[in-house]
């Protein structure tokens, strides 16, 4: 508090005299001008002093706090004790806020009922059990808000998204990058099946003995798509040579697009099947 909130008086009251202003020193500054005397006017709100509290949501989590603060057993509550500091802390609030005071005297009705049927004898019920204790509406209460109170602030500890963290954003611009159908290993046995139908058709009865290699039918391949940007895939393929070249050939394009020195590329879905060389020489 500064000198001149100090040195506020109270109606009624008479004004403390003024210092003495010695060789031009000032007593306070407000906004950096020097001040030799007190203002006589100053006027301090009533709630600029006001001590708060533990703040409560409500009159079962003040009930909630004053059995745990003194490590009562819920399931066992000492009303006289519990009601005489509710009490308590309703009178203060009461002072202050009457609208939020209403809610707590509710409650303090309610535990005052509870203590005066806790007084009175039992009454057995009709078929000669023993009366449900009073407390018992009031612990069950109590247990449920306490278990959903827990509940709250185990949610409130995981992370939430626009809280904790954000969720990244990022964009790429796919337009620039051409992607390429894949080709299914079912589109190459339906190409297969097509050559293997042509060659049928051109097929000759000649029994022979003929050593093929699959290195050679390699070379062979990349030395036909040597110098040209695209070959269909039927192309690599001569027909009239028999199966047997057919199905080396099959195997020696097989083996070199495993070794990536070939790619097998389609358009679009259904369209035709090309090959090219996995490298374009300089």
């Amino acid at each position: 508090m500064s000198h001149s909130e100090a040195g506020a008086t109270l109606p009624g009251e008479a004004a403390p005299p003024e210092p003495a202003v010695v060789d031009q020193v000032a007593v306070a500054r407000l906004y950096g001008e020097p001040l030799f005397a007190l203002p006589q006017d100053l006027y301090i709100p009533p709630d600029a002093l006001e001590v708060f509290l533990e703040a409560f949501e409500g009159p079962l989590d003040l009930l909630l706090y004053l059995i745990r603060k003194q490590n009562f057993n819920i399931l066992d509550i000492p009303l006289a004790d519990v009601t005489r500091q509710y009490l308590a802390y309703v009178e203060q609030i009461r002072s202050r806020n009457l609208e939020l005071a209403s809610e707590y005297l509710l409650m303090a009705a309610m535990l005052i009922e509870i203590k005066s049927r806790m007084l009175l004898p039992p009454k057995k019920s009709a078929d000669g059990s023993e009366a449900e204790d009073p407390r018992a509406e009031l612990v069950r209460r109590l247990v449920e808000y306490e278990q959903i109170k827990l509940a709250a602030a185990r949610l409130d500890e995981l992370p939430m998204l626009g809280r904790d963290f954000l969720r990244a954003q990022v964009y790429i611009e796919q337009a620039l990058v051409p992607r390429w159908p894949e080709v299914h290993a079912d589109e190459l046995r339906q190409a297969w099946r097509e050559i293997l139908a042509r060659a049928r058709l051109t097929a000759h009865h000649t029994i022979s003995r003929e050593q093929l290699s699959v290195r050679e039918h390699m070379s062979l391949v990349l030395r036909r798509l040597q110098g040209r940007r695209f070959v269909e895939f039927a192309d690599l393929f001569e027909a009239g040579r028999g199966v047997a070249v057919l199905v080396v050939t099959f195997i020696a394009m097989l083996e070199l697009s495993r070794e990536a020195l070939v790619e097998v590329t389609q358009a679009e879905a259904f369209a035709p099947i090309y090959v090219r060389l996995a490298y374009q020489p300089s």
